[in-house]
């Protein structure tokens, strides 16, 4: 199975949520302190769960995801 990381671009990030909503294994969460322009924005809260499946990032308004995926060692 393969892992994934989320990268987040906190000045880009607005804080909309979508890719909150749109995760199906839930690792993301708006983080708690505000980037330097106010929004609180994505974080990956739980990244043993992410399975880089890059939904967060096709439905990002802002372009502000990116993912890296590499296959687990056996």
């Amino acid at each position: 199975m393969a892992k994934g990381t989320v990268e987040v671009d906190k000045l880009r990030c607005k804080g909309c949520s979508i890719c909150v909503e749109v995760c199906p294994q839930k690792v993301l969460n708006l983080s708690k302190e505000p980037n330097p322009k106010g929004y609180y924005y994505a974080r990956q809260a739980d990244p043993d769960n992410c399975t880089g499946c890059a939904m967060c990032a096709l439905m990002c308004p802002d372009v502000a995801i990116r993912i890296w995926r590499q296959a687990s060692g056996n």
